[in-house]
């Protein structure tokens, strides 16, 4: 750039203003009152004191070497997701080049590009907002507001962080925006309204949703369907443009996916936000367990003490303290206060009950056939059944010699073995959730013959696995708890009554609360403790992918994204019956994952993104900006726009032009500076001022 010249007349006053200002009054009284009396030669006077006055005051000539700096117009290019729909995207980019192409006929303005792909931190790297005025800001960060030309977004004017009523924009230059959609856009959207966070298992929760057509879709009613977990849908008639609440049963603890699709209309820009997802956990409001005890023994008052310390346990203790046989002329009236309700609890109100535990019970006429048959029925119709066996399970009294010995997977063969031994993980075991890596148990890698860190028990149960799983065994790899389905219901067995050796810390105690924790929740199906089951977890924006399984199983599991694109996901063994991958998450929305027999969901992100609740190209969001700023909104669909570089104090746009203003900045890159009055010079004239005053009053 060429060089520009800025001269000016500077002062650097020889005396300190406190001594000049007083001369100059002396000065000046002195002219005044020649003037006053008509004195001759005043006029010569007069030029001799301005002389030396002028000379005082040292008047130079500065001359500044100005290099002039270029102004900067910032191009925000929008590229979120609703820039995908129709003409949009090329028309950004046309856009885009057109712009370039004018901005570089000024020589003295500087283009910087923006976009927006990635900038607002979503899921990996997916928009979940359009923020164009945190991107321009990043690119103003190192700029001084005095070189701003002005900015030009290309957007459809879905943007959500306008400042409120344009503040702290007036210094930016003209914000332009140019839209690139269609007038009199169309479109429908599914949102969620309202829903809750958790819900208790198997009461019903209300969502409520509302269908909205945007101008063009004049539709009364529409059709949303709503699947459950990856089930099957349900169809359901939603009036449009009204809250609709919609109530749904909780089937399980943990995540509750739900996943909503409206049928589209005649006009679409995208099929994208006909969808919404909703995630309630399920919590069960208190578990009710009835535990019925038979012969008393040192470990009852462990199982009541365990249970009546969960303050989320409901415990019903139905004990036989005295056997109906035993006559000790005992009087009735000591015997008990009230009669025990055994019909409203072993019929009427069996069904209640979450979880049933017998513990060292057996048969003495005082649960009659009926009422056992009916907890058989239970299990096999969804309960769940823990049976801790005593030495009497091995005999005629023994509980499997009732109806529920149709649902005990292990078999008595008679024998009792009373002799010390540390209860073993199975190598099934170690593959089930219940009892794999417990506290205390032989690690992965240890060398053979390596015994769990609990303690041991005295007594065992022979019996023969018919059916089931056997996770732990005991004396010569004898089977010591059995976890069996049984129709809809669960049941575990244990064959021993030694648990309660391990919460007195007997030789160090054991992890009886854990198992027992683990086995209540395995019982009551809680997904966590699943042990065929394809699980899916969100940490941040990674998805971690998680197949447990009894048995080996190599197989690839197939992951389909919110935008349906399918992909094979390799799962890596760790031996203990846990698979499992990690693979970062590309966009919001819903994960389906699939082995070809179990569905997961993962649920990513914001489900219903504020830049898909309304994907209408509007200008409306701009105006505040705009007017602040005195830039323009036009749209690309209705021709050329062209640009100007115009001076700050006039119109930045028009009918079919925008404006950069041209703010003249410039940085100095030298001085020169020379003094007006030479010492000579002043000298010249004051004396020949004096000179010719004196000649004047001599004539």
């Amino acid at each position: 750039m060429g060089g520009l010249d800025g001269t000016a007349i500077e002062f650097s006053p020889l005396l300190p203003w406190v001594v000049l200002i007083p001369l100059f009054v002396l000065a000046a009284a002195a002219v005044l009152v020649a003037l006053i009396r008509r004195a001759s030669g005043t006029a010569w006077r007069m030029l001799g004191l301005a002389a030396l006055a002028v000379a005082l005051l040292n008047p130079s000539l500065v001359q500044e070497d100005r290099q002039p700096i270029k102004d900067v117009a910032v191009l925000v290019v929008d590229e979120s997701p609703s820039q995908n729909i129709g003409e949009r995207r090329a028309r950004t980019e046309r856009a885009l080049g057109d712009v370039q192409e004018r901005l570089a006929r000024f020589p003295d303005l500087e283009i910087r590009v923006v976009r927006t792909s990635g900038a607002e931190g979503g899921v990996g790297g997916a928009i979940e907002e359009t923020k164009l005025f945190e991107v321009l800001d990043r690119a103003l960060s190192d700029l001084p507001r005095r070189r701003m030309a002005g900015a030009v977004f290309i957007t459809d004017g879905q943007v959500h962080d306008v400042p409120g009523e344009g503040k702290g924009l007036g210094d930016l230059g003209p914000i332009h925006t140019l839209l690139t959609g269609e007038h009199d856009e169309a479109d429908r959207r599914l949102a969620v309204v309202k829903a809750p966070s958790f819900g208790l298992v198997g009461k019903p929760v209300t969502v409520t949703v509302r269908v909205e057509d945007m101008p063009g879709n004049q539709s009364p009613d529409a059709v949303v369907n709503i699947r459950q977990d990856g089930g099957a849908p349900r169809p359901f008639r939603v009036p449009v443009g009204r809250d609709m609440p919609l109530e749904f049963t909780l089937d399980h603890g943990g995540q509750n996916v739900f996943e909503m699709e409206v049928a589209a209309a005649p006009q679409e820009l995208t099929l994208a936000n006909n969808k919404a997802a909703v995630v309630i956990s399920g919590v069960r409001d208190r578990l009710r367990v009835l535990l019925v005890s038979g012969e008393p023994h040192a470990g009852e008052r462990t199982w009541r003490n365990l249970l009546k310390a969960d303050p989320g346990v409901d415990l019903v203790h139905f004990t036989i303290l005295r056997p109906p046989e035993k006559q000790d002329g005992t009087p009735i009236r000591e015997l008990s206060l009230i009669a025990f309700p055994i019909r409203e609890l072993f019929e009427i109100k069996l069904d209640e009950f979450d979880l049933i535990i017998f513990d060292r019970y057996r048969r003495r006429g005082v649960l009659p056939q009926l009422y056992l048959s009916n907890i058989a029925n239970y299990v096999e119709n969804g309960g769940a059944l823990l049976e801790a066996g005593g030495a009497s399970f091995s005999n005629s009294m023994s509980l499997y010699r009732t109806p529920l010995g149709a649902v005990l997977p292990g078999e008595p063969t008679g024998e009792v073995i009373e002799q010390p031994f540390k209860p073993m993980v199975t190598e099934l075991g170690r593959r089930h959730p219940v009892t794999s890596g417990l506290p205390g148990d032989v690690q992965p890698g240890a060398p053979a013959g390596t015994e769990p860190g609990w303690g041991r028990w005295f007594r065992q149960l022979d019996v023969t696995p018919l059916q089931g799983s056997v996770v732990m065994e005991g004396v010569a790899g004898r089977p010591l708890m059995i976890l069996n389905r049984v129709g809809e219901g669960r049941v575990a067995q244990i064959a021993s009554d030694q648990l309660w050796l391990w919460s007195r810390g007997y030789e160090g105690g054991g992890p009886q609360a854990e198992l027992l924790r683990r086995l209540a929740h395995w019982l009551m199906k809680e997904p966590e403790l699943e042990e065929n089951d394809l699980r899916a977890k969100v940490e941040g924006n990674r998805i971690m992918i998680e197949r447990r399984s009894l048995e080996p199983d190599p197989r690839a599991v197939e992951l389909t994204s919110p935008s349906n694109d399918v992909r094979g996901v390799d799962l890596t063994e760790d031996g203990n019956g846990l698979a499992t991958a990690s693979l970062l998450a590309t966009e919001p929305g819903i994960y389906r994952i699939s082995d070809g027999e179990r569905t997961a969901l993962a649920v990513v992100g914001a489900v219903n993104p504020p830049e898909l609740a309304d994907v209408r190209t509007t200008g409306d969001r701009m105006e505040p900006a705009a007017a602040v700023s005195g830039g323009g909104i036009h749209w690309l669909a209705d021709g050329d726009i062209d640009i100007r570089r115009t001076r700050p104090d006039r119109d930045q746009t028009g009918r079919n032009w925008i404006g950069l203003r041209s703010n003249g900045d410039y940085v100095v890159t030298g001085v020169s500076e020379a003094s007006l009055l030479p010492a000579g010079l002043v000298v010249l004239l004051v004396v020949g001022a004096l000179l010719a005053a004196w000649r004047r009053e001599g004539r």
